[in-house]
């Protein structure tokens, strides 16, 4: 049995008239005639009662009629369905997001806007530390990372595009000296005891800060560590030392806390989008679109 089979049947069920049905599926009444007739032997069973004067359904053929009709609804919505994936319609986007992202406006717009323009993709979000993401994104697991952090090394098969880029903030107690400038230099720190990630937490950051320190001639004291950022402020709140963070979770209050932007070059942390170098997702291109319009 095969799809045309299904839509003879349907066209001269609604017509109840041979001819007229050829005429709306632009072929020869006989050649209708018996299509029909080799899907009625097919099904062993009469779907329509024949006369000279009229052409009805039997029982078999109502019943038929039913299944056939919703055959066919599906194998056009399914046709539909397969040429909007290819538009990047409709599907699944899996996102990976570091997770001082959401304390930017750009995240929230950017998922935003993708849900307002592609309401029929469904967005998977998953927080991760960079280097989580970047393999989960090699391995398929994810279709797009939000990563942070120039200085980490991205497996072989995996693009980078840059879309942030934010200052780092040197997190200090209140009461310390350098809270009573404007900024404040790596060298200004170069005493201080830090908290900050360790290198196992995967972020961006770690290894960023430890070359930024080494730029200015030393290796941080650190004497504390911890793998969320509102951890690592509150700690600096206890006066365990000071930490450095991308510029966003600077709207983070914490009492006796004050955040000061780092003055030296290349104190600034830049997110980036991570995807499959082969990946030629529908999905994808039409998520870069969002973004390059709400940056």
């Amino acid at each position: 049995m095969e799809l045309r089979h299904l839509r003879y049947f349907v066209t001269v069920a609604e017509e109840l008239h041979f001819t007229r049905a050829a005429a709306r599926l632009h072929i020869g009444q006989p050649p209708l005639s018996q299509q029909i007739q080799a899907l009625e032997d097919e099904l062993g069973v009469a779907l329509f009662a024949r006369t000279k004067r009229r052409v009805a359904l039997t029982a078999a053929g109502e019943r038929f009629l039913t299944h056939a009709r919703q055959i066919l609804q599906q194998t056009r919505d399914a046709v539909e369905d397969a040429r909007r994936a290819a538009r990047g319609e409709v599907g699944e986007l899996r996102i990976g997001f570091t997770p001082s992202l959401p304390f930017t406006t750009l995240l929230p717009a950017l998922i935003h806007a993708f849900r307002e323009r592609h309401p029929h993709v469904t967005l998977t979000l998953r927080e991760m530390m960079t280097l989580d993401q970047l393999r989960a994104v090699a391995a398929g697991k994810l279709d797009i990372g939000m990563v942070r952090g120039g200085d980490v090394e991205a497996p072989p098969n995996i693009t980078l595009l840059p879309f942030l880029s934010d200052p780092l903030v040197a997190v200090l107690r209140r009461d310390d000296p350098l809270a009573r400038q404007d900024t404040v230099t790596l060298v200004q720190l170069r005493e201080r005891p830090f908290v900050t990630y360790p290198a196992s937490a995967g972020t961006g950051i770690h290894r960023q800060i430890l070359r930024l320190c080494q730029q200015a001639g030393y290796a941080p004291h650190v004497v504390q560590e911890a793998r969320e950022g509102t951890t690592l402020i509150g700690l600096v709140a206890a006066g365990l030392g000071v930490s450095i963070l991308p510029g966003p979770l600077s709207c983070i209050q914490v009492e006796g806390v004050c955040y000061r932007p780092i003055a030296d070059e290349g104190a600034i942390s830049v997110a980036s989008l991570a995807t499959r170098t082969d990946d030629v997702s529908p999905l994808i291109a039409r998520f870069k679109e969002v973004m390059q319009t709400s940056a």
